[in-house]
């Protein structure tokens, strides 16, 4: 099974290019993570991963990533390699974006909405009231 999920900061706005022999958009960008731990007195230090989204996932890279944002990405690992003019072997590693997300939860003015992945504004976010209630006199079978 080859799947890697990520969350991190974009390092840069994504680049866009489209392919020579079917004009086939590609997006990519550099994502910086976070590692989970580090040791006592030491500043948390980060990875960099080359992303590269193609099509319609690439198109809404290319359209709504900024530099600077967090987001999360969900694709495989893939390792290309090519020749230069001089005939020097190159390698790299990348992860191919199947699924993108936004990960920051951006405030838009009302405290209780939050924006989805499609910059619509949605009520009731993390901090709204509940729809429901329980009462204290209420036997709660836990």
């Amino acid at each position: 099974m080859n799947k890697v999920i990520l969350m991190g900061r974009l390092t840069k706005d994504p680049e866009v290019r489209y392919t020579q022999n079917t004009n086939t958009l590609v997006s990519s960008f550099s994502l910086a993570v976070n590692r989970r731990f580090a040791k006592q007195g030491e500043e948390r230090q980060a990875d960099f991963f080359n992303i590269v989204a193609w099509n319609k996932t690439g198109e809404f890279c290319s359209k709504y990533f900024k530099k600077g944002q967090q987001v999360s990405v969900i694709g495989r690992l893939q390792t290309r390699t090519w020749d230069d003019q001089n005939g020097t072997k190159h390698y790299i590693t990348e992860v191919v974006a199947e699924e993108v997300f936004f990960a920051d939860s951006k405030r838009d003015g009302d405290a209780n909405s939050f924006e989805n992945t499609f910059g619509e504004t949605i009520p009731g976010g993390m901090d709204s009231t509940p729809e429901f209630e329980v009462s204290s006199s209420d036997d709660l079978p836990f």
